[in-house]
């Protein structure tokens, strides 16, 4: 229990650089706090002890606006930066080293009993405001992007993104922790990837009517039918260069 309390307190030197001295962040941050009142509730819930681990986590919640049922697991080096609004139900599992932010959800879906609530693998990064719902799985290195809802198991070593949720394979590289500002935008990968085709056909087609001058050219085939310079369609794409040959 003292190595897992002291590795959920240097954990904080680590990963947070706002850290400055060990009296800071003893007295200054909640996450910590409501990880020490944690493991000592689900201590007492344990032991089956009734009211009393309940009492703690709702106290808890009020000091530090983070509400960890004392039912729940975490393991060591959890770090929950800000925390304000996270909500982690009974039967969740957080693996080691992993990185909650603010405004998390590891909740369930329903009425059912028993295992109803998410499983966090180890170095798991959950950005702001997402919702991990229902028993799930997510593996190991597993990066959930902000504002995501997660509501499938996802694999080891890949990021999730948007609503519902979307698995996106980052190919085995590694990336800081913190930096959870970093996602793909899968969306747009699609709709750059369309865009492209689209006007890789136009092109053929063109080439197509000018060696066969006899192809008759009907009235909608000399406007741009997908407006592929749309400033829509730049704007949604960075305003970058949507075609390979543009």
């Amino acid at each position: 229990m003292l190595k897992t309390l002291k590795t959920d307190f240097q954990i904080i030197f680590d990963r947070d650089p706002a850290a400055r001295n060990w009296l800071e962040v003893l007295v200054c941050y909640p996450g910590l706090q409501a990880i020490l009142l944690h493991r000592f509730a689900h201590w007492l819930f344990v032991l089956g002890l009734p009211f009393f681990p309940r009492l703690i986590s709702h106290v808890s919640r009020f000091l530090t606006g983070i509400e960890i049922h004392p039912g729940a697991t975490l393991g060591q080096g959890v770090f929950i930066d800000h925390g304000m609004g996270i909500v982690i139900g009974e039967t969740a599992i957080v693996g080691d080293f992993s990185l909650i932010y603010q405004g998390v959800t590891l909740g369930g879906t329903g009425k059912e009993t028993g295992k109803r609530h998410p499983t966090v693998g180890d170095n798991v990064v959950i950005g702001a405001g997402a919702k991990v719902l229902g028993n799930i799985l997510l593996g190991s290195n597993v990066r959930v992007g902000a504002g995501s809802v997660v509501l499938r198991d996802v694999p080891s070593d890949c990021t999730i993104v948007g609503v519902p949720g979307r698995i996106v394979y980052r190919g085995g590289a590694k990336v800081d922790p913190l930096d959870h500002a970093r996602l793909p935008d899968s969306e747009a990968q699609a709709i750059r990837y369309l865009v492209d085709r689209i006007e890789s056909l136009e092109q053929e087609v063109e080439q197509l009517r000018q060696s066969s001058p006899n192809v008759p050219t009907h009235e909608s085939d000399t406007t741009d039918c997908c407006h592929l310079r749309d400033k829509a369609i730049e704007q949604f794409l960075d305003g970058t260069t949507v075609s390979k040959n543009g």
